[in-house]
């Protein structure tokens, strides 16, 4: 028999089956993270590292997971199934480890959560039922807040979050996104029909949801090919996307809206949409926890259930 035959060749040393596990879920924080230096920091290690994690996956598969620029960071289509049949993994591994466990593993005792404001009362009450429903040795703090920032570290398990996180110590796992439309009450036009172009709202009254926006906001059609940039001088300006509705449907200006909360009152006339073939930037949904070791039941069941109910997006 010839050498060829029997001698094999080199190859890259092969990771065991819990090295691929331990990459996969590197690979799930970075997606979820948005970048690798914010997975980096959830994770409590370096960028570097996290780099090397990713790229001892992709030699591994023999795939390209994720395209990485200087500016942007996007899932391939080969990393886009990697995604779901990672979080498959990892789900399956975590149970068959809370099954070992047993007892001890089951989700009970005390979660303090901070949601916002109108999402908490609305989008997030059927998934918290279910939680509920489905682990009654929970109880839960719901802590309506439209501003998370720093209630991590006051005692708080987790918090749900719309916009962009800037804290990168926490765990940050995405959700959903939230469309915004523009919107106001038929009397704000003066009996004139509703603007197709955003440009003809400018020298209209205008109400802005501070948090998001404020002076100026920017509006993108829907074809994705155009933009436009409006400087505001708001009549009324709110941290409070309820206030906000209310503001519009008293006839005081022009608003940019999570489409659901408007969605009966566009259906009644009470509101217009206007410049329908153009939308504000949506908004991120995001559910954070602090970084640990070990997470109880109660909080990772938590998660399971959220991930699992929440639309990729919430619009009308």
């Amino acid at each position: 028999m010839s050498t060829s035959e029997t001698t094999p060749s080199p190859a890259l040393p092969a990771a065991s089956a819990l090295d691929r596990l331990a990459l996969m879920a590197t690979f799930v924080r970075i997606v979820e993270a948005g970048s690798l230096s914010a997975a980096a920091a959830q994770l409590g290690t370096t960028q570097p590292t996290v780099s090397r994690r990713l790229q001892a996956l992709e030699r591994s598969l023999g795939l390209r997971l994720i395209q990485r620029s200087t500016h942007a960071m996007q899932l391939t289509e080969d990393g886009q199934r990697c995604l779901e049949r990672a979080k498959a993994l990892l789900a399956d591994w975590e149970a068959f480890e809370s099954d070992l466990r047993g007892r001890g593993e089951v989700a009970e005792g005390r979660l303090r959560v901070v949601v916002p404001h109108a999402m908490g009362q609305h989008h997030l009450m059927a998934p918290l039922a279910e939680f509920l429903h489905a682990h009654p040795r929970v109880d839960i703090e719901w802590l309506l807040h439209d501003d998370a920032h720093g209630l991590i570290a006051q005692g708080v398990d987790c918090a749900i979050q719309v916009g962009e996180v800037t804290d990168t110590s926490l765990v940050a796992i995405r959700l959903s996104s939230v469309e915004r439309i523009l919107v106001a009450a038929p009397q704000v036009l003066a009996g004139a029909e509703a603007p197709s172009d955003p440009q003809d709202l400018a020298g209209l009254p205008w109400l802005a949801l501070r948090t998001y926006y404020r002076a100026d906001i920017e509006l993108h059609h829907r074809d994705g090919r155009q933009s436009r940039h409006l400087a505001l001088r708001p009549r009324l300006s709110t941290d409070s996307l309820y206030a906000l509705r209310s503001a519009a449907l008293q006839g005081l200006g022009v608003a940019a809206v999570s489409a659901w909360s408007v969605t009966e009152d566009i259906a009644q006339g009470r509101l217009l949409h206007v410049a329908p073939d153009w939308v504000a930037p949506p908004l991120p949904v995001f559910l954070l926890y602090p970084p640990a070791p070990h997470y109880p039941a109660r909080l990772r069941r938590f998660v399971e259930v959220f991930r699992r109910a929440m639309p990729p997006t919430l619009a009308g």
